[in-house]
């Protein structure tokens, strides 16, 4: 390794780290030397991996001069007192989504972050996509005109994977609003404009043993006059990807008729056992098996999307875009052989290139704003007006 190689210390050896874990690995530009975590199966997989420093509390991470970029994969609740720590320590930080549960959580970190002048990107959401990417710098070239409407919609398993409890508590950052709106309005802010100007929604909660909520629609304005609809469904009977060529959120072909693993696997686990089971199935546990096995074929994606400007339709897949204008023509996407590598990308130049990165605090404080009026709306039935909203930076500011 370099010694201009990214030093991350990840806080937090969950589902989300599993998930970046082959991103690092196969990334030279970074290296992981530190974690923090309150499993100690967790650590002391990880120590034993990367020869790496655990640390007993994030306060004593953050305070490590040797690490420069606290990766912050802690569950939702926490991402606000750890981006904060992490910020007054003076260290970069990629956070998961979302950003924090709370508007009020997410406005203290964008001034947090501000105040002591740090890079702050939040990702992965599916909007660091390659074919996402790649729609977004076409639309907003002007070539197709104005973005006027964009319809998208998910249908997966997502209620009836392996729970923690605090999961099926919208409250505490659970269920599909907090975990799943996040990348689909991250996406669609996008490839619309970013400035959403109302919100108006409805939440299904159709599964009393599941008690957050499990599916919602929604229905964005935009400043620019475009709408976009938005759809989502995490209760395991269609499966959206289908209309992708039954290829996988993480870009693996799926069997089409293999169906209803996922409940069929929690008929079968205790309420009390199944965060015991979950916790054994991710990094350090005894039946861990890394979330991705080899090198995926196709980009990862989520879920149908399709945008109208007026000048033609474009049709997101997992390896291009479909553009529909006077004549019908593909643009792919490349590949790439490190999974997620946008994300780095991001990072790096953020922290070693100055560029003001896409998916900031502020970007990312407008994607949680309009999550949380999708919830306020349903609760309410009023459509609900946005305060702090941004357009997307595709350009190469520096900051």
């Amino acid at each position: 390794m370099k010694e201009i190689d990214l030093k991350i210390a990840v806080v937090g050896l969950g589902r989300a780290f599993t998930l970046m874990l082959p991103t690092f690995l196969a990334d030279e530009r970074v290296k992981l030397v530190g974690a923090y975590d309150p499993r100690r199966k967790a650590t002391d997989q990880f120590r034993k991996d990367f020869e790496a420093v655990i640390y007993d509390d994030v306060e004593s991470l953050c305070s490590d001069d040797t690490v420069e970029v606290v990766y912050i994969a802690s569950p939702h609740q926490f991402h606000a007192e750890h981006v904060k720590i992490a910020a007054r320590a003076g260290k970069s930080i990629l956070v998961e989504k979302p950003l924090a549960i709370s508007l009020d959580e997410c406005s203290e970190i964008v001034d947090t972050v501000s105040e002591n002048n740090v890079v702050l990107i939040v990702g992965h959401s599916h909007s660091f996509d390659g074919p996402v990417l790649q729609a977004a710098k076409l639309l907003h070239s002007g070539e197709l005109g104005t973005s006027c409407m964009l319809n998208a919609l998910n249908y997966t398993d997502f209620l009836y994977r392996l729970r923690r409890p605090e999961e099926l508590d919208t409250g505490k950052g659970g269920g599909v609003v907090y975990s799943q709106a996040a990348h689909q309005v991250d996406i669609a802010r996008l490839l619309m404009g970013g400035e959403v100007s109302t919100v108006r929604a409805c939440i299904g909660n159709w599964d009393s043993e599941r008690s957050a909520d499990g599916a919602y629609s929604a229905l964005l304005t935009f400043k620019n006059g475009g709408f976009a609809s938005l759809t989502y469904s995490g209760y395991a009977h269609y499966d959206s990807d289908e209309l992708l060529e039954n290829v996988s959120e993480m870009g693996f072909m799926k069997d089409q008729w293999v169906f209803g693993v996922s409940r069929k696997r929690l008929q079968a686990v205790s309420t009390e056992g199944e965060a015991s089971m979950k916790a054994e199935n991710t990094y350090g546990g005894d039946h861990y098996r890394s979330a991705l096995k080899g090198h995926a074929p196709y980009h990862q994606h989520f879920g149908q999307f399709i945008v109208s400007a007026q000048r033609a339709d474009l049709r997101l897949t997992p390896k291009g875009v479909w553009v529909y204008g006077d004549n019908k023509r593909f643009i792919e996407t490349p590949g790439n052989t490190i999974p997620r590598v946008e994300v780095i990308d991001e990072l790096w130049g953020a922290v070693r290139g100055g560029v003001t990165p896409l998916h900031d605090a502020m970007w990312s404080r407008a994607t949680m704003e309009v999550c949380i009026a999708i919830i306020e709306s349903a609760r309410t039935g009023k459509e609900i007006p946005m305060r702090f909203q941004v357009a997307p930076n595709l350009g190469t500011t520096s900051h």
